[in-house]
């Protein structure tokens, strides 16, 4: 989980911090203690000047044996370690000190030289002092590291102040943000996750930066014009869905009607085909009911007569086949995908003894199985029937007219050739439009290919118009195979 703004600033705050006080810290420090050392070191010389002095003045008042009391008695005094007397040539003759201190008197000193220096004793860090007389040197050692230790305290009392300071700055911070950033963002935060939850405006928060009321106003205006944006979306929508919906209506009455015609003109090609046989029923029932045959000529013409009856039936059950099963029930039920050579054969064999094909050579080309497509199977069988009807119209009755099925894993790939004029240039942009027709005046709607790029862009698939190799049309329809274990498209 991302860590918030307030965290965010507050550990940028507190290295801010840490970058500006540690150094500072450690600068005052050393800076005191330089100072106090410095002063120290400072006083140290004079005290052990002055020292120095007192004893060489009280050295000429008394004997060189009567010194050490008094030597005894500045030990101590500031922080004088050891005091030794000298004689005009420089030579140690009597000292006096507390313990190890003494013992960094020297033997010997320079004569009438004046000099300060610090040494390093058992103790502590010290001054030496060589103050010249008219009868011989003082020497002086002090303490100086006394001061030291005294400053310790006033070290720790800046970095509790510095410490102090921090944490009250962090917490002024904290809570500065909450009431000034933070928790107007919060609210905001909170008034837009209700709007996306149904509210039907956003309540800018009270309180906080100008900048962050300006940043819910903003919002509020957003929301406001969003959800007046999402209402008039919704009517659109209702619109468009009222629009499709009489679209599919309309859609479904030209199948119906297109289906109607088609099988007007498949009725009127079956009637002479479906008379001949009626005319042979009809001829020997005669000879049956005038008698004088014998049985096996009666079983012969009875089987005639059922053989005739059942190419009437066929072709009857075929027809109503195609013009009932998909207007009766493709407005409720779903469309149960087909196998494509299936409706291939069930339009050849309608179209096979229409009057209009008789001289017409119907040629089937297709490839074995396949997988599913789309379209119902009636819906597939009008397709074809309604093209290869057009193709026999082109071709007047006479020629070939060949029907292709190929198919792969993907796709399934129906062609609708002849070898007729084909299609002429100024209609074939346009040939799929609804009414667009070269047929005579009354011998078409023009609503028949309209129908069928409806079905066929319905399934997913497309269908255009192209050129044959014989110099004709061919009608090409690509339809994407159906996947069974998912029923998806391929």
């Amino acid at each position: 989980m991302r860590p918030g703004i307030r965290v965010q600033l507050l550990v940028a705050l507190a290295g801010l911090m840490a970058l500006a006080f540690v150094p500072l810290f450690f600068a005052v420090a050393g800076l005191t203690q330089s100072t106090l050392q410095s002063s120290r070191d400072l006083a140290a010389r004079s005290l052990g000047r002055a020292v120095a002095a007192h004893v060489s003045d009280a050295r000429g008042a008394r004997p060189d044996g009567d010194l050490t009391p008094l030597l005894n008695a500045e030990i101590g005094y500031a922080g004088l370690s050891a005091i030794a007397v000298y004689d005009a040539q420089g030579v140690l003759r009597d000292r006096a000190g507390e313990g190890p201190a003494a013992g960094f008197l020297p033997g010997t000193v320079p004569v009438e030289t004046e000099r300060t220096r610090t040494v390093d004793t058992a103790d502590g860090r010290a001054v030496e002092v060589l103050v010249p007389g008219r009868d011989g040197s003082v020497v002086a050692i002090v303490r100086t590291d006394d001061e030291t230790v005294r400053a310790q305290p006033l070290v720790r009392l800046v970095a509790y102040y510095m410490a102090f300071f921090a944490l009250a700055l962090l917490v002024f911070t904290y809570m500065a943000l909450t009431h000034v950033i933070v928790g107007p963002i919060d609210r905001l935060s909170a008034a837009a996750s209700r709007v996306s939850a149904g509210a039907s405006k956003l309540e800018v928060p009270r309180g906080g930066a100008r900048e962050i009321a300006a940043l819910g106003t903003s919002f509020a205006e957003m929301t406001r014009q969003l959800r007046s944006e999402e209402e008039a979306l919704r009517l659109k929508v209702a619109e468009l869905e009222k629009a499709t919906e009489e679209l599919r209506s309309t859609q479904q009455t030209l199948v119906r009607s297109e289906r109607l015609a088609s099988v007007g003109r498949l009725s009127a090609g079956l009637a002479h085909e479906i008379g001949n046989p009626i005319a042979a029923i009809l001829g020997l029932q005669e000879l049956v009911l005038s008698g004088g045959l014998t049985e096996e000529e009666q079983q012969d013409f009875l089987r005639r007569m059922k053989r005739e009856t059942e190419r009437i039936h066929e072709t009857l059950r075929q027809l109503l086949d195609f013009a009932r099963p998909a207007a009766a029930t493709q407005d409720s039920a779903p469309i149960e995908p087909c196998v494509p050579r299936e409706a291939v054969d069930d339009a050849c064999a309608l179209i096979r003894p229409q009057r209009a094909f008789r001289d017409i050579e119907l040629l089937q080309e297709t490839d074995e199985g396949g997988p599913l497509v789309s379209l119902s199977r009636g819906q597939l069988t009008q397709v074809l029937v309604n093209l290869l009807l057009n193709a026999a119209d082109a071709i007047a009755g006479k020629g070939r007219v060949w029907v292709r099925l190929k198919h792969n894993t993907s796709e399934v790939r129906i062609e609708v050739e002849d070898d007729g004029p084909g299609v002429a240039s100024h209609v074939h942009d346009t040939l799929f439009e609804p009414f667009v027709t070269t047929k005579d005046v009354g011998a078409g709607t023009g609503l028949g290919l309209a129908v069928c790029r409806g079905l066929v862009d319905g399934a997913g698939g497309m269908i255009h118009v192209e050129r044959g190799a014989f110099g004709g049309a061919r009608f090409v329809m690509v339809l994407p195979a159906e996947n069974l274990s998912t029923g998806s498209k391929a």
